[in-house]
Order: structure tokens, then C-alpha cells, then sequence
């Protein structure tokens, strides 16, 4: 799984003009599924997510992490993060997760969030979405489950 964190004051996302998910400071995290990944991939990265520092603390350093801050964190699956650009101009996705299954581990990593505390809002799975961001640094970071094995 592939995690894109962007640290923000504030993101809210909307389907055909409806907005349904808000958030103010805190992360928005934008999820990609490949395949093979498990529930322990989805346990992993949202460890990380609630737990990296990211955020100043009062001289200014990144000590401080989205549980620290009781950051909030909207969560917006989006498969093209797992895009494959080495060949071509067409990028491939033939390393995305089924649509069933990323669908599955997509709302595990939801209810893992939701598990944190934290306030959590989410985009919706399959859907054309437009998101607004205000970056907040801009601080932006990407993770991979697959990373735990490095």
C-alpha cells in the first residue's frame, strides 16, 4: 500500500458539487492498494501515518505527530498512486489492487484510523472526486508498506 501524506490546515472533499468530507488541521492521505497487500499492510502504514512527526512543535522542529496535535485526517483512495511510469507515456496499473479488494483494505486502513481516535473523514471509494487542499508547510510525504521490510 502506498500512502501520499500532505499536512494541511484544512481539505475537504465533493462528488458532483457535494461536499462529503471536511477536515481542519491535520492529514490528507491519499491511498493506494496493490496487489498482495493484506490487512498487515493497512495496520502498518496507519501506524505511521498517526504516529510521524510532522508537526512543529513550539521551537519550530517536526517532533510532533497527528495523535500529539489530535490532528484529523481525511482519507481519499486513489488508485494512480501505484501508477508505473517507466515505459511508455501511458502510465500502467497493473500493480493496483482489484477494485474489490482495494475497496476491502481501503476501509480496513478507515476503521484503523477511526480506531486511532483521531476525527476521520473520507472520500468515497469508485467515485470522480474533487478535493480541496490548503498545504500547510507544504509538508508532503509518501509511504510504503512495503518499506517495513527495508
Amino acid at each position: 500500500m502506498r500512502a501520499l501524506l500532505q499536512r494541511v490546515s484544512g481539505a475537504s472533499v465533493s462528488i458532483a458539487d457535494e461536499e462529503v468530507g471536511r477536515i481542519g488541521r491535520g492529514l490528507l492521505v491519499f491511498l493506494g492498494v496493490a496487489n498482495g497487500d493484506t490487512e498487515r499492510d493497512a495496520q502498518y502504514l496507519m501506524q505511521k501515518i498517526i504516529n510521524l512527526r510532522i508537526f512543529a512543535d513550539a521551537e519550530e522542529k517536526f517532533n510532533l505527530s497527528a495523535l500529539d496535535i489530535n490532528g484529523e485526517l481525511l482519507l481519499v483512495s486513489q488508485f494512480t498512486l501505484l501508477a508505473d511510469t517507466r515505459k511508455g507515456r501511458r502510465p500502467s496499473f497493473i500493480d493496483a489492487a482489484p477494485p474489490a479488494r482495494a475497496e476491502e483494505l481501503f476501509d480496513c486502513t478507515v476503521g484503523l484510523a477511526r480506531a486511532s481516535g483521531l476525527k476521520v473523514a473520507t472520500g468515497r471509494f469508485q467515485q470522480y472526486m474533487q478535493v480541496q487542499i490548503h498545504n500547510d508547510g507544504p509538508v508532503t510525504v509518501m509511504l510504503d508498506s512495503r518499506d517495513k521490510f527495508a
